[in-house]
């Protein structure tokens, strides 16, 4: 697939020489720098030396002090409080964080997660009945519940009270909760809108550890869970984020829980682990003990405290992610196999494909192998307990949820965001709504949005990239959204010796350019560009720095992400 390149435009002179000089730093850094909102020596010292110590007060999130009130006076009638989260990474890492803490001060306590399958997505009638049933007065519910309207009117008239810690953009009307914990309230000051589910799990265990007296460390304990979820959750690797992802990588790296250590050895990699490692080897499984099975097995990884235990839930989930990978392998050749053979989906601004017997756990993953193939918003129906249920990816810029907005009265419920969401309709809908969506998508996309983009920071002569050079863009990580590892131009660059497949589709080579080093790249899917690229010819490439080890060897390498001949 072709994309284009966009490069950043100019970020403004003035500020990115101060910062050269304040810094002495090469221009690109600094250039980098300014584009991600850094325009002091101070701004630079917070980037660049993250502290515990940024940690916002957690108390200045509207109704933290009436939640740890809520609390305090549980534990000291003596409750019986639940914990209740999503079966997602974010939801279940949110349970095991805010459980796992208070069940050391606090006994009568559980934690509930809802089935995928039976009570879908955020707070279920069935799960305030089981509170009621089992005689639970206070519910916690994390990573959901901020449009959970109804539901807490009904847990109210059951004596049930509930304090909510979501991070999700609220509706009109907020839950009649004791306390609605949620940074994108629009009467919330707290200085940081951009938490995770269990970022919020998080905060409320802080709060009630400093009105209590007990130590931060006991709170910073959980900090790689939290890192967990804010590299699976994909929300923003800025401002706290940044500071929770930089310790709690720290904490994965040199003394994760004992859960997360035996999810690293399922994974057969050992630290150090990266925010890409997380979401590529940690992320699926945990979610796969949700997807193909019960989430609950996740949580109970993630809080074990004994490693004989640990390891035979961490075999069991990774037997479960492997099945995972079967549906998912599966379903994206037979949903590839239907759009291929029928030309009126080919030619679609769309697409909408449908199967009753698809797997209901894995077709978000289906919807984004199928956006990243043909580049265009996507969704992935299947059937489930007589409805018919749906997963929606978006591509850059467009916005999914507005066009899911514009076809409602087809559906029994939707949420989600622009570029991610889920649906379900009653099954004579599915091909009314197949059309209109198409409609939508057609008259409210932009062209360049069916382009998939390579978006560039700057551009680079080969001879920048020195060992101060690549030290100090280190230090731009924990990369993630609005934060992303920064992508460079070079140009008239020369292969040096000989480049040849690695595998069937990657190229490995070395490049150099006038007055530069030989530097080692590798271009994963980009075979086809093998024949062009000869000895004495120029061309241009856009690429990711980053450090490749081998044997005990390390050595610097271009990621290449896109090749102009």
């Amino acid at each position: 697939m072709n994309k284009r390149w966009a490069v950043r435009e100019n970020a403004d002179e003035a500020l990115v020489q101060k910062l050269t000089a304040d810094l002495n730093i090469d221009t690109v850094l600094s250039t980098l720098l300014v584009n991600r909102g850094i325009s002091s020596f101070e701004d630079a010292r917070y980037f660049f030396r993250p502290d515990q110590r940024h940690l916002h007060d957690p108390f200045l999130m509207k109704d933290m002090e009436e939640a740890i009130i809520r609390i305090e006076t549980a534990i000291a009638a003596g409750e019986k409080i639940l914990i209740y989260g999503d079966y997602d990474v974010d939801g279940t890492t949110a349970v095991a964080t805010v459980y796992g803490f208070f069940s050391k001060q606090y006994k009568n306590m559980e934690y509930y997660i809802p089935d995928r399958y039976k009570e879908g997505y955020g707070i279920s009638t069935q799960g305030i009945d089981y509170a009621a049933q089992k005689g639970f007065s206070l519910i916690i519910a994390l990573d959901c519940g901020i449009k959970s309207i109804d539901k807490i009117d009904y847990a109210n008239t059951l004596g049930i009270d509930f304090i909510i810690g979501d991070h999700h953009l609220p509706g009109a009307e907020l839950p009649k909760a004791v306390a609605v914990l949620d940074p994108k309230r629009a009467d919330c000051e707290y200085p940081y809108k951009e938490l995770s589910g269990c970022g919020i799990g998080f905060k409320i265990i802080q709060a009630y550890a400093e009105k209590n007296g007990i130590t931060f460390e006991a709170v910073a304990q959980y900090l790689d869970l939290v890192a967990i979820s804010i590299a699976c959750d994909i929300v923003h690797i800025t401002g706290e984020n940044r500071v929770l992802a930089h310790f709690g990588l720290q904490k994965i790296n040199t003394d994760p829980c004992i859960g997360v250590k035996i999810l690293m050895e399922v994974a057969g990699r050992p630290a150090p682990y990266t925010i890409s490692d997380v979401v590529f080897l940690l992320g699926p499984r945990i979610n796969a003990a949700g997807r193909i099975d019960d989430a609950k097995h996740a949580v109970e990884l993630l809080i074990a405290w004994d490693e004989n235990v640990a390891k035979a839930k961490g075999l069991m989930i990774n037997t479960r992610n492997t099945e995972r990978k079967g549906h998912d392998v599966n379903i994206t050749d037979e949903a590839l196999g239907m759009i291929d053979n029928d030309e009126g989906l080919i030619g679609r601004k769309s697409t909408v494909v449908f199967n009753e017997h698809w797997h209901k756990g894995v077709i978000g993953i289906v919807a984004s192998r199928l956006t990243e193939k043909y580049y265009r918003p996507t969704i992935v129906l299947t059937q489930s307990n007589g409805h018919v249920a749906g997963s929606a990816r978006s591509v850059l810029g467009y916005d999914l949820y507005e066009a899911l907005c514009e076809c409602k009265d087809l559906l029994i419920q939707f949420g989600g965001h622009k570029y991610a969401a889920g649906l379900t309709m009653h099954p004579e809908n599915v091909e009314a709504f197949k059309n209109r969506f198409e409609e939508v998508v057609s008259a409210t996309i932009l062209p360049e949005q069916l382009i998939q983009q390579i978006q560039i920071d700057a551009e680079l002569r080969l001879s920048q990239i020195e060992p101060k050079f690549f030290r100090i863009l280190n230090q731009f990580a924990p990369f993630g959204p609005e934060n992303m590892s920064p992508v460079f131009i070079s140009k008239n660059v020369y292969v040096s010796g000989n480049a040849g497949l690695v595998g069937a589709t990657h190229i490995k080579m070395g490049v150099m350019q006038e007055g530069s080093a030989v530097f080692d790249c590798i271009a994963f899917n980009h075979g086809e560009y093998l024949q062009q690229i000869k000895p004495g010819v120029p061309f241009d490439i856009c690429y990711s720095i980053e450090e490749n080890v081998w044997r005990d060897r390390r050595n610097i390498q271009l990621n290449i992400k896109g090749i102009s001949v």
